[in-house]
Formats: structure tokens, sequence, C-alpha cells
């Protein structure tokens, strides 16, 4: 299912520094499946980092079209900040969704398991977490802090692996469909 609405991540009104065309466009992530975007505003239209701008089928008030896909390497700076911004609300607004990852995640293979890709979490950290949860599912962030020892602060593990998902290829995708 495609995107409704996107969250801008940076208005470029001269497009990029280096490309010939110079024409407005905004860098942006769709809302639902984090789908990078590169967006072509209505002529006369401003677009603010953080704003909300509807990109489904039917008349769309400020955008003209969708350019396509933003590839990775093209994200700016100022687009970067804003994209960790957007994670770290969705990461609070869906924390069930995310302790789920935790109460539910499987091994990738035989020597190797989903929550060995969050940053900084090895084989101690996630023998303990299975552990855990099999005496009973966590219930929040709070609840994985508690019961594990010396986890590093999971929010932040989780917004730092959206984060490098969205940024740059990784072999196995956690959280984030393949852009």
């Amino acid at each position: 299912m495609k995107d409704e609405t996107a969250i801008v991540l940076e208005y470029l009104p001269n497009g990029y520094p280096l490309e010939r065309k110079t024409m407005p466009l905004a860098q942006a992530i769709g809302e639902n499946n984090f789908t990078l975007l590169e967006l072509v505003p209505r002529r006369g239209i401003t677009l603010e980092p953080g704003e909300n701008v509807y990109i489904g089928q039917g008349k769309r008030d400020k955008i003209y079209y969708i350019l396509g896909k933003l590839s990775q390497e093209k994200l700016t700076e100022s687009a970067k900040q804003q994209l960790e911004e957007f994670i770290k609300k969705v990461v609070e607004k869906k924390e069930q969704e995310f302790v789920d990852f935790f109460n539910k995640s499987e091994a990738i293979n035989k020597r190797f398991h989903q929550i060995e890709l969050l940053p900084g979490l090895g084989k101690k950290h996630m023998q303990e977490i299975i552990k855990q949860r099999q005496e009973s599912p966590f219930k929040s962030f709070e609840d994985l802090k508690k019961r594990v020892p010396n986890l590093p602060d999971p929010k932040r593990t989780i917004e730092k692996r959206m984060f490098k998902e969205l940024t740059q290829p990784e072999r196995h995708n956690l959280f984030i469909k393949e852009n």
C-alpha cells in the first residue's frame, strides 16, 4: 500500500546545488512505509521541514508530483537531522510494536539473531532477552530495561537501527522495507 502522506525532511527551493536543473524539490519520507521520496511542490508553494503533505491519489494541494524514490546518498545533512526527529516520534508512538519485536524476533540463521543487528546488543543481551521473554513477554521499553541487565536504552537502539537502515545499504532490514 502506498503512502497517503509524507513528512518533509528538507525543502530545496533551487533543487540540488550540483545539478543543472534548478527546480524546487523536497526530500520527504512516507509516513507509514518510511519510503524516502523526492517531491516536486506546486508552483509558488514553499514547504517547511517537518510539514505533513498529502501525496495520495487525487488532488494534492501542495505537491505537484512525486519525482521518485530518494536515494540514500542524496539525503542532505539537514534532512538526516529531520529524519532522526521523525524516527524518535515514530518509535515513541509505536512503542508496543517495537517492544513486540523484542518479544518475537527470530534467528536469521544458526549463528545470528535479529536482536544482534541492533547497535550495542550482542550474544549475551540476545540470550538474556530470549530467556526473559520466555518467562513473560515484555510490556514496554521500561520493562525491558528492568529485566535485562546492562541493556543499552532499547528505544535509542531501535532509533539508531532505523536511521541506519534508511541512510545506508543494509544486508538485513528489521524495520524498513527495502527502499
